[in-house]
C-alpha cells in the first residue's frame, strides 16, 4: 500500500505511561478540520479518549481553526467522535474499568488515501520510581553506545 504521512505525536504519553497495547481509530472530522489536520497544525499533548455511551471520543485534542474558514470553521477543542468497531469498545471499556488503564492519543496520520487516523494507546500511568528507572536505563545505554563507538575509533589508529 502506500505510505502514511504523520501530522502529530503525543511524546509525553510515551514518557508518562507505559504503553501495554495500541490501536488504529478514525475520527469523525468537519471539513475545515481536516484541512487544518493536512496542515500540521494539530496538538495532542493534552489529549485523552474515552468511552461514553458505548462510543469512543477524543477529548482535549486543539485542531486549530483553519486560517481561510469562514464563519463555519470549527471549534479548536471540541470532542471528536471515534470510529471503533464495536467489540473493541466493550474491550477497551472492560480493560479500561477493570485493570485501571487509561486510553491515550499515541500519534495522529494521514493514511495514503487522505484519511485522519488516530493511534491509540492502551496505557497504564507511570510512577515517579519508574520514569527514573527510564531514565537511568536510556542514560547507561547511551553510555555503553558512546564507550563502544569510542573504542572502534580507537582500533583504526
Amino acid at each position: 500500500m502506500g505510505e502514511e504521512k504523520t501530522v502529530a505525536q503525543n511524546r509525553r504519553a510515551r514518557h508518562e505511561y507505559s504503553i501495554e497495547d495500541s490501536f488504529e481509530a478514525g475520527v469523525v472530522l468537519t471539513g475545515t478540520e481536516i484541512k487544518s489536520i493536512r496542515a500540521g497544525k494539530v496538538s495532542l499533548a493534552e489529549s485523552y479518549a474515552r468511552i461514553e455511551k458505548g462510543e469512543a471520543w477524543l477529548v482535549g485534542a486543539n485542531i486549530q481553526p483553519w486560517d481561510t474558514g469562514n464563519r463555519y470553521n470549527h471549534e479548536p477543542k471540541r470532542p471528536r467522535k471515534l470510529l471503533v468497531h464495536r467489540d473493541q469498545i466493550v474491550s477497551l471499556l472492560f480493560r479500561t474499568k477493570s485493570k485501571g488503564l487509561t486510553l491515550v492519543p499515541l500519534k495522529m496520520y494521514i493514511t495514503s488515501r487522505g484519511i485522519a487516523k488516530l493511534e491509540i494507546g492502551l496505557a497504564k500511568g507511570k510512577q515517579q520510581h519508574d520514569r527514573r528507572r527510564d531514565i537511568a536505563e536510556r542514560d547507561s545505554r547511551r553510555d555503553v553506545e558512546r564507550a563502544l563507538a569510542d573504542e572502534g575509533r580507537n582500533r583504526g589508529r
